[in-house]
């Protein structure tokens, strides 16, 4: 019977010093796995946080964009004939001068 009750008891040490170590082990893990969950919340913030910076932030509505210049038809006209004369020089390509154009005209 001592043999037994020494084997009993061996068990029942193995099996309380593994389950230590398992709960430490598990510990262990779940503060790990927490620190990184925090990094990346915290790296998510700062992302969503830079991508509304340029907008005007929390609540703020963006800056309008600016008006446009008051040109008047000669304005317009002299600056058509500037493309057209950089259009025939070669400087720029008809899809580039019909870009302007409709830039210009509106």
């Amino acid at each position: 019977m001592p043999g037994l009750l020494r084997g009993i008891a061996r068990t029942a040490i193995i099996a309380g010093t593994a389950s230590s170590v398992a709960g430490r082990v598990q510990r262990h893990q779940a503060r790990k796995f927490a620190d990184r969950d925090a990094e990346t919340a915290a790296d998510r913030e700062r992302a969503y946080e830079e991508q509304m910076a340029p907008q005007g932030g929390y609540g703020e509505p963006a800056p309008p964009p600016p008006a446009p210049a008051a040109t008047g038809q000669a304005d317009m006209i002299s600056q058509l004939k500037q493309l057209a004369e950089l259009r025939d020089q070669g400087i720029l390509t008809d899809d580039e001068f019909a870009a302007q154009k409709a830039k210009i005209l509106g």
